[in-house]
């Protein structure tokens, strides 16, 4: 977190100081907010990009989108080959039907040889004939039925590739996912994008976290849920002050920077902790602020 170090620094030097104040903050930190980067989900040219950095958006605004000339051209293409195939298809039925019609006609005239060959008016030869007939039709009506699967598989395929480009036309118009402030803009219109290449990053600043560090000695008087009192500079005398909840409690202890002041302050543990603060539009991504426990 890139105030980690301000955070951290700042809290060592309030441990390391010598004021008793009774009015004294308990601890020191600053603001964040849960920032999202919103991406393209398609590749090509960005027609439209209705989004400015400061701007409010709603979830499920449609803030632009980006060309899908290819991606209906291919629709149209797919739509007409899942069209030649369905032809296909009814040609095969029509030869089906005309097969089923041809057995239906030689199963009248074996039902009539057969009635001939009892009085002796027809001959065993002209039965087998007629027998091998409809078994050359049940062949030919199998082999038709077994086209007319395949031809159901591809138009079945070409439904699924129809879907998948319509689903891809959809993704091509940018929504945004969710209510917030536009933090930082990374594209501009008339820009070619690709899937995955950020657009724009966004955070809901109606509510806030304060980071802040405590002491060991301060963390089992904390505890999530807590009320505390939040503070942030009014001016250079004064500060401004608005509730806090406790949000979250490292598990963890952490080590403050090297880099601070001495030796001994080096090796002093302090625990991050989280405050929640709904935001009145005073609060900002980074600023500063402080907390004071509010013991019953």
């Amino acid at each position: 977190m890139k105030n980690y170090l301000l955070g951290v620094c700042t809290v060592v030097a309030f441990l390391s100081s010598c004021s008793t104040g009774k009015d004294n903050p308990d601890a020191y930190g600053s603001f964040e907010a849960t920032e999202v980067t919103i991406s393209s989900l398609a590749n090509g040219k960005i027609m439209q990009f209705n989004v400015e950095e400061g701007q409010l958006l709603d979830s499920n605004q449609l803030v632009g989108y980006i060309d899908t000339t290819d991606l209906h051209l291919k629709k149209l293409q797919i739509m007409e080959q899942k069209n030649a195939t369905g032809s296909r298809k009814e040609d095969l039925l029509s030869q089906i039907a005309v097969q089923e019609q041809n057995r239906d006609n030689v199963l009248i005239e074996k039902n009539r040889v057969i009635r001939l060959l009892k009085d002796g008016a027809a001959t065993q030869k002209q039965l087998d004939d007629i027998n091998s007939s409809l078994n050359l039709i049940e062949k030919q009506v199998a082999s038709i039925k077994t086209q007319f699967r395949g031809i159901e598989d591809q138009i079945g395929s070409t439904e699924q590739q129809i879907a998948q480009v319509c689903e891809s036309i959809k993704n091509s118009r940018i929504i945004n996912p969710l209510r917030g402030t536009v933090l930082t803009k990374y594209a501009e219109n008339n820009e070619v994008t690709t899937y995955g290449k950020p657009l724009y990053k966004i955070a809901d600043l109606r509510e806030m976290e304060l980071r802040v560090y405590v002491s060991g000695t301060q963390l089992p008087h904390i505890k999530i849920g807590d009320k505390v009192e939040v503070r942030i500079d009014k001016d250079e005398k004064t500060n401004s002050k608005m509730e806090g909840i406790v949000s979250w409690i490292s598990q963890s202890a952490e080590f403050t920077p090297k880099t601070i002041q001495t030796k001994e302050e080096r090796v002093n543990l302090v625990y991050a902790i989280k405050v929640r603060v709904m935001n009145d539009g005073s609060l900002k991504i980074g600023m500063p602020g402080e907390i004071k426990l509010i013991t019953n």
